[in-house]
C-alpha cells in the first residue's frame, strides 16, 4: 500500500471553484465513507479548509487511485470532474509526507506561517478516527504532521513572519499602532458565519472592538456565532439578516466578508 494525496488549494484553484468545490460537515463524512469504499483505498482522511481541500489515501494502485478520489471529489463538491480536474495536484508517497509537513508549518498557507492549520489538521484526523476510516498509516502521518507543524512553530518564529490573514489585515488597519488601541470603540461586521467568519468575529472580539455585528444567509447561523461570542465573554456581538448589511456599513468601522457565495455580497452600490 502507498500514501496518495490528491486536492485543490488557493495555489491550484481561483476562489470561484474553491468556493463552489467547499464541503459542508455532513458532505464530508459522506465523502470519508465512500472513499474507504472504494476499492483502491484502504485508509482516508479529509483535510478540509477555507483555502485547500485534500484527500489522503492509503492505495494499492497509483492510477486507479488517483481516478477513484478525483472522482470523488467530483462527486461530493458538485463541481464537473473535466472542470475539476485542470486544478488538482497529486502527491504520492515521499512527496506525499513532504507536502503534508510543509502545510502542517503554515508554508503552503495564503500567508505564511499561519497556525490555524495545526486545529485543522487535528480535527481532520479527529474526524477520520470518528468515521473508521483512518488506520496506522493515516493516524502514525498526521500525528507526526503535528509535532512538525508544532515544532516549527515554536522554534523557527515563522508565526512572527507570516500570522493568520485576519490578523494580518488588523494589523495593515492598525497603519502602525498597537492594534488593540486601534480597536478601542470601533464597531465591525463581519459577514458569513462559516469558519473564517468564526476566526474573524473572535479575533476582532478578544482585541477589544466595541461590537462585533454577524450577517449571513441564515439567520440562525449567525445568531449562534453572536451568541458564542457573548457567551464566550468576548464582548458585544449581535445578528442580523444578510438584508440588512446595506445600512450596517454606514454604522461601522470595518467590515470582513466571507462567505461561500458564487456572487457578489458587497457591490459597490451598497458600500457606496
Amino acid at each position: 500500500m502507498s500514501l496518495l494525496v490528491v486536492g485543490l488549494s488557493h495555489r491550484s484553484a481561483p476562489v470561484s471553484v474553491l468556493e463552489r468545490a467547499a464541503l459542508a460537515a455532513d458532505a464530508q463524512v459522506k465523502l470519508l465513507q465512500d472513499a474507504v469504499a472504494a476499492e483502491p483505498t484502504a485508509e482516508v482522511a479529509l483535510l478540509a479548509t477555507c483555502n485547500r481541500i485534500e484527500l489522503y489515501a492509503d492505495v494499492d494502485k497509483f492510477h486507479a487511485g488517483v481516478a477513484e478520489l478525483s472522482t470523488l471529489l467530483s462527486q461530493h463538491s458538485g463541481v464537473g470532474l473535466e472542470e475539476l480536474t485542470p486544478y488538482l495536484y497529486v502527491h504520492y508517497e515521499d512527496r506525499a509526507v513532504h507536502h503534508l509537513f510543509s502545510v502542517a508549518c503554515g508554508l503552503d498557507s495564503m500567508v505564511v506561517g499561519e497556525g490555524q492549520v495545526l486545529g485543522q489538521i487535528k480535527d481532520s484526523l479527529a474526524r477520520a478516527q470518528d468515521q473508521h476510516t483512518a488506520g496506522r498509516l493515516l493516524n502514525d502521518l498526521f500525528q507526526q504532521a503535528l509535532r512538525v507543524g508544532k515544532r516549527a512553530h515554536s522554534e523557527t518564529g515563522i508565526d512572527r513572519a507570516g500570522q493568520s490573514l485576519v490578523t494580518f489585515g488588523l494589523e495593515q488597519l492598525a497603519a502602525g499602532v498597537p492594534v488593540e488601541s486601534w480597536a478601542e470603540g470601533k464597531r465591525v461586521l463581519v459577514i458569513g458565519a462559516g469558519s473564517m467568519s468564526s476566526l474573524a468575529a473572535a479575533t476582532l472580539a478578544r482585541v477589544g472592538v466595541a461590537e462585533v455585528i454577524v450577517a449571513n444567509r441564515t439567520l440562525e447561523r449567525a445568531e449562534r456565532l453572536a451568541r458564542t461570542l457573548a457567551d464566550g465573554g468576548l464582548g458585544v456581538a449581535r445578528a442580523v439578516a444578510m438584508e440588512s448589511v446595506p445600512d450596517e456599513l454606514t454604522r461601522v468601522d470595518v467590515a470582513v466578508s466571507c462567505t461561500g457565495a458564487t456572487g457578489l455580497v458587497l457591490t459597490a452600490d451598497a458600500v457606496a
